[in-house]
């Protein structure tokens, strides 16, 4: 039996990600939620990440996915039907055995302020990359909002191309203009700009999934990094996120996860470094956003030196100076983790955080007429 002929399955997996946007869609800003939901209409009616939706079209399914979210917000995910059995959404391997004759996979856990995450994939391919199980995905037939194209689960990473696929080509059409001399570096690497500066927007089109492809690495290496023994664990950052949600803390904790990940020596820039690969160089620094940005900025102040004398050397330093800043960081957040053990109250626990984490990196906190020290 084709199991994707299995109707209840998908229906229920496509419904439970329904769920989940319904719920948590407010932990996107406005701007961020229509882009996440521009794409997620493309997504839905096979446009690729260059093809654009007339806006009509665009907002009056818009308007319908908002309504339709309002009339299930508050309903429970539901269990997976697999032979004649119900199970837990959550319940990977019982899943993912039903799937595996039929090359799919599925996967379900929880991002950003611990928005449930679900889909099913095809599996184009199964590596083993430093001793991680990796497994790349293609086509999806069910996604939600958020769509993580990269992640690690159970030790086994998940690198999902089509959501990769839409983030890659975002990011290339946003430049942000602190950024805008990394991309054109890396885009020079593929031979996409004219007269030196704009991208060439046909060839990047045809060239566009061999550099997908030629990318995936500084993803699957990112997972690699994460994977690794690092100041700040899963379950720590579980933690933070439960007790202080989409607050400034959660954003630390989820950037100096990402910071650690990618500087260690198997991480991201280690495997940059070591095959000095200056497209990868430009796409990860041109990717360093918000949080990320802010406390790593040696990386950055690095790559622009880089860019006039390629002395991989300043990419090295950088890397060690900014592990050693987000390692501090990090006993930090643990000692967050700590206080919370030892029973201290959520509201004491945030008032020593915003003076000893927040505060610390220059972050502005809400005045209050009393510390806790």
């Amino acid at each position: 039996m084709c199991i994707m002929t299995d109707g209840s399955l998908l229906k229920t997996i496509k419904h439970n990600c329904d769920i989940s946007d319904a719920r948590d869609n407010g932990i996107y800003s406005i701007c961020t939620l229509v882009l996440k939901l521009r794409n997620l209409y493309k997504w839905e009616n096979g446009l690729e990440p260059w093809q654009e939706p007339d806006s009509p079209v665009l907002l009056d399914w818009i308007a319908a996915k908002e309504e339709y979210w309002e009339t299930i917000q508050d309903k429970s995910f539901s269990r997976i039907p697999v032979n004649g059995k119900e199970i837990d959404p959550f319940l990977l391997p019982v899943i993912n055995d039903y799937l595996s004759s039929d090359n799919q996979i599925y996967g379900a856990g929880y991002g950003r302020s611990l928005k449930a995450v679900f889909f099913i994939a095809e599996v184009l391919e199964d590596r083993l990359v430093e001793g991680c199980p990796t497994l790349i995905l293609g086509k999806e037939k069910a996604r939600e909002l958020s769509s993580p194209f990269a992640m690690l689960q159970d030790d086994v990473i998940y690198i999902r191309k089509e959501p990769l696929r839409f983030f890659f080509w975002d990011q290339i059409q946003e430049i942000n203009p602190s950024c805008r001399t990394a991309m054109q570096q890396a885009l020079a690497c593929y031979g996409l700009l004219k007269d030196g500066c704009s991208v060439d927007r046909e060839k990047l089109i045809d060239v566009f999934d061999s550099i997908i492809d030629r990318e995936l690495e500084i993803f699957i290496y990112h997972e690699v990094g994460e994977n690794q023994d690092n100041l700040v664990e899963s379950f720590e950052l579980k933690k933070i996120i439960s007790v202080f949600p989409a607050s400034a803390l959660e954003l630390v904790a989820r950037a100096v996860k990402d910071i650690l990940a990618d500087t260690h020596s198997k991480g991201l820039l280690g495997y940059i470094l070591a095959k000095e690969k200056k497209s990868s160089l430009g796409f990860y620094v041109s990717f360093l956003d918000g949080m990320r940005k802010h406390l790593c900025p040696e990386i950055n102040e690095a790559s622009k030196q880089f860019w006039e004398n390629g002395d991989w050397s300043l990419i090295e330093k950088a890397r060690m100076e900014s592990r050693m800043k987000n390692e501090e960081i990090g006993a930090r957040l643990q000692d967050i983790c700590s206080r919370l053990d030892r029973g201290e109250s959520p509201d004491e626990v945030r008032v020593w955080a915003e003076k000893n984490v927040l505060a610390a990196l220059g972050l502005h906190v809400p005045a209050r007429e009393e510390g806790i020290t």
